[in-house]
């Protein structure tokens, strides 16, 4: 088995995630490797890994040149894994390593992703309304069936972890592309922990624009929306018009300047917001077009040898 998981700023988490993942995985013997993604971390983690991988055969670091991002990380881990089947966590405790024993049983009852179900977390309620809000939102208007509550804490069989690596999109929204390549799939209900320690490392920007790559990757209902609005639009100036023409020859009353206002604000709101649904598809297809790698490794520790 490979362990895939992400490093950024954990130097407080790292000892008692490397303590349980050893004391859990050596009491059931599942033999294993785990790949740590530095992805640029500017505390002591790196160094603390170092001491590890000088001491353990079966770790390994791949370190960034600098911060690329979660699931760029998760992503680097993927194409180096080599296990027969790869389990995806964060290194902050909230996704127990307990859990993984469990995930190994459904992979050998014949499922090739397993993704793990927050049944409970242990987070402030704003956020934890924030994310069900977003599931929710994602479920309903995806391409595809992305699980409600799941997060990257998975596990995936050696042929799917091959087909991801194949995917060439840099805006990686990793449980998406985890339930678009299909096979069989199930759910593990679990209990998400909080921090073991230290602050979040997923500031509200870097969840917005997890939420926006998840929206605009695996959707094209902001498009029909941004049609809607321009037929509204439409269909509403068309409606004024002939109101303001009906009181000007039945009344003589001209139009008053507070309506005219509010109707350049509308159509101007809604024409901003119809751009910014083009310009955030037209910006992805910029990413995409550049062909700049995904990430640059500055070095990489452990294993040959």
């Amino acid at each position: 088995m490979s362990l895939v998981v992400p490093v950024y700023n954990e130097q407080e988490n790292l000892p008692a995630l490397c303590d349980r993942l050893r004391q859990t995985l050596e009491a059931k013997e599942i033999p294993y490797r785990i790949f740590f993604v530095n992805d640029g971390s500017r505390d002591g983690s790196l160094a603390w890994l170092r001491q590890l991988a000088a001491t353990d055969s079966r770790i390994r670091i791949l370190s960034f040149s600098r911060n690329f991002g979660h699931q760029i990380s998760i992503s680097a881990g993927l194409a180096h894994a080599d296990g027969d089947v790869v389990v995806v966590m964060d290194a902050d405790l909230q996704d127990p390593p307990e859990v993984i024993p469990d995930l190994l049983a459904k992979w050998s009852e014949g499922y090739e992703v397993v993704y793990a179900v927050r049944k409970k977390r242990k987070e402030l309620l704003a956020k934890r309304g924030a994310y069900a809000l977003f599931y929710r939102i994602l479920a309903g208007i995806s391409d595809v069936e992305i699980p409600l509550d799941s997060g990257d804490f998975s596990l995936m069989d050696a042929r799917v972890v091959s087909l991801l690596r194949s995917f060439p999109e840099r805006n990686r929204f990793i449980r998406g592309l985890r339930s678009w390549v299909g096979f069989r799939q199930t759910e593990l209900a679990y209990e998400r922990m909080a921090r073991h320690s230290g602050e979040p490392k997923y500031r509200t920007r870097h969840l917005m624009k997890l939420a926006m790559d998840g929206f605009f990757a695996f959707s094209t209902v902001p498009l029909q929306i941004a049609t809607y609005l321009g037929l509204l639009a439409a269909g509403l100036g068309f409606l004024y018009l002939l109101y303001a023409l009906g009181t000007r020859f039945l009344y003589g009353n001209p139009t008053g300047w507070t309506s005219l206002a509010a109707i350049v604000l509308f159509l101007g709101g809604t024409q901003l917001m119809i751009l910014g649904i083009l310009g955030a598809y037209l910006g992805r297809v910029y990413e995409e077009v550049k062909q700049r790698p995904l990430y640059i490794l500055d070095e990489v520790i452990g294993f040959p040898g």
